[in-house]
């Protein structure tokens, strides 16, 4: 049976602890980014009457709309884990995400059952927001309380591989279903594969987390301000605020340049979708391997220079590099100037989990990361695909690019009063 007692850190148990806990995180994200890759394809069975780009807006719509349950994850979530303990929230999620996979699975479409499919489309997109607003905050604590000290942004930067890998994975399903189907059967039935193996892949992942150690004591779960919104708020509002600013830009600039960038060479660049596909596979698989390597250069130059860089490189290249890929010759072209922005998001996607996680002390930690993480990606990130394809429909596409440079000016402020040294786990932050 698995401990309650917390895990002593030490190099072999946190590297086990993080690879079972990542398996959860893949399939979660895994799940969740196989809508916004097949959405070309079932946009027209749920919302027939609009136009390509109409449907589109519908899809991201809906999209959009699963993040705006990630703050009520994030909270129900990050309380239980404080509460109930990391394993017990991680397990949870994970049984959540599953259930709202199988339905988008095996959901009727609108010739079947009218505008009764987006309705249920809508609500399965709310289930599965909710359940991933948990997953982040929750598994971003549990990846730094395990990781070992001096060695937590390498291990801790595992939870974008394996959320990168998730989206990777998604990506990859797609290009092997556009490769064995024609587009006529993706349309009308391949698009639910990818849901499904979702579904069953995230059975194996509730088995390994259920095997999980608890990070967290007894005496800190019972203390009477574990979980408690009123207490993180009271008496860690600097850390929240923080919080809010670095993920509202770096979440909005890693959608993107990542599950957007797809439809944007479709839609926008006039590159097919199966070219596309092929492009995003290889620069998010790019993207993956970055990881490690700035989450162990965060160890020796701290937290706050990654963040200063990612900063300073998303204001001053968005707008310029957007520019070239519209000019892009071929998807060779495109892919090296989507990996180019990829590097620069790196810088932050490395440490997203642990930089938050040092800021707050443990009763506190999971709501702390997880609310305002999922609070500032619901406004911010949620909205990415929405407002780039709105700007596209009324002819200001160019104004979405510059709102994203504005916004990681905004990101390199509040970077630059983020403390020298983490307050709680002991690091340089």
């Amino acid at each position: 049976m698995p401990s309650s007692q917390p895990v002593e850190p030490s190099r072999a148990s946190g590297i086990g602890a993080i690879i079972a806990a990542s398996s959860g995180n893949l399939v979660e994200w895994f799940d969740f980014y196989v809508y916004a890759f097949c959405s070309v394809y079932f946009a027209p069975l749920f919302f027939p009457k609009a136009d390509a780009t109409g449907q589109l807006l519908n899809t991201a719509g809906v999209f959009a709309a699963g993040f705006l349950m990630r703050p009520i994850g994030g909270w129900v979530f990050g309380r239980l884990a404080d509460r109930r303990g990391r394993r017990a929230a991680l397990v949870a999620s994970v049984l959540t995400m599953c259930v709202g996979s199988m339905v988008i699975a095996l959901l009727p479409t609108y010739a079947t059952i009218g505008v009764w499919a987006p309705g249920l489309l809508m609500l399965a997109r709310l289930v599965q927001g909710f359940a991933l607003g948990g997953e982040y905050g929750t598994a971003a604590t549990y990846m730094s309380e395990v990781a070992t000290e001096g060695r937590r942004g390498f291990l801790s930067s595992f939870q974008y591989v394996t959320l990168i890998g998730g989206q990777l994975a998604a990506s990859l399903v797609v290009v092997i279903l556009q490769h064995s189907l024609p587009e006529a059967a993706l349309q009308e039935w391949g698009w639910r594969v990818p849901f499904i193996l979702g579904a069953l892949a995230a059975l194996a992942a509730l088995a390994a987390r259920m095997r999980l150690r608890e990070t967290t004591s007894a005496h800190d779960r019972q203390d009477s301000e574990a979980g408690s919104l009123i207490a993180l708020l009271r008496q860690h509002p600097a850390a929240f605020l923080s919080v809010l600013g670095f993920t509202a830009g770096g979440s909005l600039i890693f959608y993107t340049f990542t599950t957007y960038m797809q439809k944007f060479l479709v839609n926008s660049a006039g590159m097919a979708i199966g070219a596309a596909s092929e492009v995003m596979t290889v620069c998010l698989f790019i993207f993956m391997c970055l990881q490690p390597v700035m989450g162990g250069l965060s160890d020796r130059i701290g937290r706050r220079a990654n963040m200063l860089i990612f900063a300073i490189g998303g204001a001053v290249m968005t707008v310029p590099l957007v520019g070239a890929l519209h000019r892009a010759d071929g998807p060779f072209q495109a892919g090296v100037l989507i990996t180019l922005a990829l590097v620069v998001i790196s810088f932050y996607t490395s440490i997203s989990g642990i930089i938050k996680a040092e800021l707050f002390p443990t009763q506190v930690r999971a709501l702390g990361v997880g609310f305002a993480y999922a609070l500032a990606n619901a406004i911010f990130g949620g909205t990415a695909e929405y407002a780039a394809l709105f700007a596209k429909s009324i002819g200001h596409e160019g104004a979405f690019y510059w709102y994203v440079s504005a916004m990681m000016v905004m990101v390199f402020f509040v970077s630059w009063r983020l403390p020298r040294r983490a307050p709680y786990l002991g690091e340089a932050a």
